[in-house]
């Protein structure tokens, strides 16, 4: 009898998003576990290709086995997903109609990705029989080598006993960080027998032999030899030339916060309201209730305090926990209070670490040497047992959903994880999203309240509207009104600090000759340019093309070709003229594209070394500075004319975040919202920071227009360089699409998308709106089928069974 492992391969194609059956060499029988990777032979040649185990088989007859291929290799001596991540890609599946194989990708760092290479490293307690037998008395040996040398199965024990590691050293730029060192080479008896032959007068000899048998058979690296105990490098060289030491490359882990000194905090004392929260969540924690909990707090109202001493009770309890927000720029913070209070059991996942940061974080937590994992969306997948909670702060920001396959939000896998381990989900928000509150209101989720700010002697900023079609405006600057202006002046005299919103970066939206209207295009894409005065350049925000600003109008030559509408930059431009005394910070997409800025950028905002912080809505959330007592926001407009459902509501949102940013200390706050449309509902409620009324009047908007939170929603989008090829698909999926809903359900389109050219490619979508579609699912997985024969002719066709963005 053989064993057999199922193992679904990495080709993502309808066709082999199904397990392929492989024999179990027997070597390596009672080491392959599912969870590994392994390297298999797959179609006909000598392709060797990648694959993951999600089953054993055993007892399969020899006659069921006679047309099996055989594994090649391990990949992995441990698996690298466990069993709950296996099932959370079925699940994945299922939801998102990705391919499984994508699934499983998802959920590892890059660099498990990527091309690599490997070697076996021996563990510092590994006895010196099996270094010498295995390893040929050295302390790493290429896992290539060990495949060739025929020693993967012994390996692969060794690493069940603890005794060796596997450590994945990526290509090109991406290495595993070492540090040159050296251990003994001889046992204590020897070393001792080499000290006493010492001349007295040889110090840093004798100092050398007491490291090492200090050390014990332990490494240490040179640069801690050095600093430790002042050992000289002509010493060690000594050493290794009498045969003492032997020189070995250390891996060091990569810590993102090594250089950052984080001072101890302890718990605060809670209010009442957070006091009330706190005991539910840590009840539902204690009697492992998979509870999901609306924590719905008012801004300043102490959210993240509740969280913490959540956090304090789930490791009192033995347990671990995610905490998840939603953009970079908030990290920097969420982290630091993090780590000063629970230090180094804290781990980072977001996209501004390094693969190699993210990739030493990734084991720093699959070997449970971290019990808390503060993130964005991808820090979901962690790979932590015995999770005791999981907080999603912000939770109605649309970063959580991820944009391309697989298609998942992380609130639902936050949800599904939670009901796997019996354990409570937090959902913290100021403003959340309409389906999260919906929900709490027919009692899904529990609600909690925060109605207060957690500071008492902190309070809500009064908040003013401006309407800028009255607005009296500074000489030829259209973009503030005098009244602000005033503020900002009185604000930089008495050294408090302002926050001005922008949603807009670049110099200008588009650039248009005065004459004869041209304005300048993307080549590639249905919309205009965007001028960057840093780069000196035209660029698209959606394909990147990119090309030099021009001196005369293209199409007629005239000289008057002028600059319209207002970015970040040409914002940053006019304060520098209006307050020329004043430090102005800019934070968007172009001044944070180096690693580390958002950090930088807002300790020194926190420092006072600046006076004024510019940004777009990066800076409308999550940002705690007490000395802030005015918030600008420069145009109010910028979100609500887009052709999207959810307009009004991430309007209302963006402006009571950002409102929230004022006024959290021991000063006044005050707010000035600039808009076009001061009558809109949205910006007269934000105004008044009133969600219960905003979210009455959105969901009689929603109920009258059939959207979500009443319907569920699909969308499917097509692509093709040529228009009518598209259009003609959209209109053949429309009429299958008709056969296989029924009558409640609302089919929208097919329509061109917002923006219909984006490099060079025409995209159509229809909208589904539906309740209950028994059909719809396995439909729309047919549809991408099919769709696998025209991916040769251009064709690119996609599904999102929970769109956030119909834009």
């Amino acid at each position: 009898m053989q064993k057999v492992a199922e193992v679904i391969v990495d080709v993502p194609t309808m066709q082999t998003d199904l397990p392929y059956s492989y024999l179990i060499p027997q070597a390596l029988e009672d080491k392959i576990k599912p969870g590994m990777r392994v390297i298999v032979p797959f179609g006909n040649g000598n392709r060797k290709i990648q694959g993951f185990v999600i089953e054993i088989k055993d007892n399969i007859s020899p006659t069921e086995t006679t047309l099996l291929k055989r594994i090649e290799a391990p990949m992995d001596l441990v698996p690298v997903l466990s069993p709950e991540l296996l099932e959370l890609a079925d699940e994945m599946r299922r939801t998102t109609l990705a391919f499984k194989i994508t699934c499983f990708q998802t959920m590892l760092p890059n660099v498990m990705k990527a091309s690599y290479d490997k070697k076996v490293v021996v563990r510092e307690h590994c006895p010196q029989t099996i270094i010498d037998d295995v390893f040929d008395g050295l302390s790493e040996l290429s896992w290539e080598l060990a495949e060739q040398q025929g020693k993967l199965p012994v390996i692969m024990k060794l690493r069940q006993e603890e005794l060796v590691d596997v450590v994945y050293i990526v290509n090109k730029k991406n290495r595993a960080k070492t540090a040159r060192g050296f251990k003994a080479r001889l046992s204590q008896s020897e070393l001792v027998e080499v000290k006493a032959s010492l001349k007295p007068n040889a110090k840093q000899q004798h100092l050398l032999v007491d490291v090492l048998l200090m050390l014990d058979g332990n490494a240490i690296s040179n640069s801690e030899a050095k600093e430790l105990y002042e050992l000289s490098a002509p010493a060690i060289k000594t050493g290794e030339t009498k045969g003492w030491v032997e020189i070995v490359e250390r891996e060091v882990q990569r810590d993102p916060y090594a250089n950052h000194s984080f001072k101890q905090t302890y718990a605060a004392t809670l209010n009442a309201e957070q006091q009330a929260a706190y005991e539910a969540i840590t009840q539902a924690v204690q009697e492992r209730q998979a509870q999901t909990f609306l924590l719905q707090g008012i801004t300043g109202s102490g959210k993240t305090e509740v969280y913490l001493q959540v956090i304090a009770e789930v490791l009192n309890e033995g347990k671990t926990g995610i905490v998840l927000v939603p953009e970079i720029s908030l990290t920097p913070q969420t982290v630091r209070r993090f780590k000063e209070r629970f230090g180094p059991e804290v781990a980072v996942l977001h996209s501004a670490l390094s693969v190699g940061e993210k990739y030493d974080e990734w084991r720093k937590i699959e070997r449970g040497e971290a019990k808390v994992v503060v993130g964005a969306r991808s820090a979901i997948f962690a790979p932590l047992d015995n999770l005791g909670v999981i907080i999603i702060d912000e939770e109605h920001e649309s970063s959580y959903k991820q944009e391309e396959n697989p298609r998942y939000h992380a609130r639902d896998l936050a949800i599904w994880r939670a009901n796997y381990h019996q354990c409570p989900v937090v959902l913290g928000s100021a403003t959340p999203s309409l389906e999260t509150r919906a929900r709490a209101q027919k009692n899904v989720y529990q609600s909690l309240y925060l109605t207060q700010r957690a500071s008492q002697a902190s309070s809500l900023p009064t908040t003013e509207i401006i309407d800028m079609t009255e607005a009296e405006t500074f000489g030829k600057m259209q973009t503030f009104s005098r009244h602000l202006l005033e503020k900002v002046h009185t604000r930089l005299q008495r050294k408090e600090q302002v926050v001005l919103m922008l949603n807009r970066r670049g110099y200008s939206s588009f650039v248009m000759c005065r004459d004869c209207g041209y304005v300048v295009p993307c080549p590639n894409c249905d919309i205009s340019l965007t001028l960057h005065m840093d780069s000196h350049s035209m660029k698209c925000h959606y394909c990147g093309h990119e090309e030099e600003i021009p001196n005369t109008c293209p199409d007629c030559q005239s000289q008057k070709i002028r600059y319209y509408g207002t970015g970040t930059q040409k914002v940053e431009e006019e304060l520098q003229q209006l307050f020329p005394e004043a430090r102005i910070l800019r934070m968007d997409v172009d001044t944070t594209r180096r690693k580390g800025a958002h950090e930088r950028l807002l300790e020194q905002f926190g420092n006072h070394e600046a006076d004024i912080l510019l940004g777009t809505q990066m800076i409308a959330k999550g940002l705690d500075f007490p000395n802030v007592t005015l918030v600008g926001v420069l145009n109010a407009d910028t979100a609500l004319n887009l052709p999207d459902f959810r307009a009004s509501e991430r309007t209302f949102q963006l402006l009571t975040q950002v409102s929230g940013r004022a006024g959290r200390g021991d000063k006044p706050g005050e707010v000035v919202i600039q808009t076009f449309n001061p009558e809109h509902y949205a910006i007269q409620l934000a105004q008044r920071q009133d969600y219960e009324r905003f979210f009455r009047y959105e969901m009689k908007i929603r109920h009258e227009a059939n959207y979500p939170p009443y319907y569920f929603t699909a969308q499917i989008i097509a692509s093709h360089p040529e228009e009518n090829v598209v259009a003609k698909k959209m209109y053949d999926i429309l009429l299958g699409l008709k056969e296989q809903l029924s009558d409640q359900a609302i089919v929208l389109g097919p329509t061109p998308k917002a923006i219909m050219r984006v490099n060079n490619r025409y995209f159509y979508q229809i909208v589904i709106k539906y309740k209950v579609e028994p059909n719809l699912y396995a439909y729309l997985r047919t549809i991408l089928e099919n769709n696998q024969a025209e991916i040769s002719k251009g064709l690119k066709l996609s599904v999102d069974t929970d769109p956030l963005n119909f834009v």
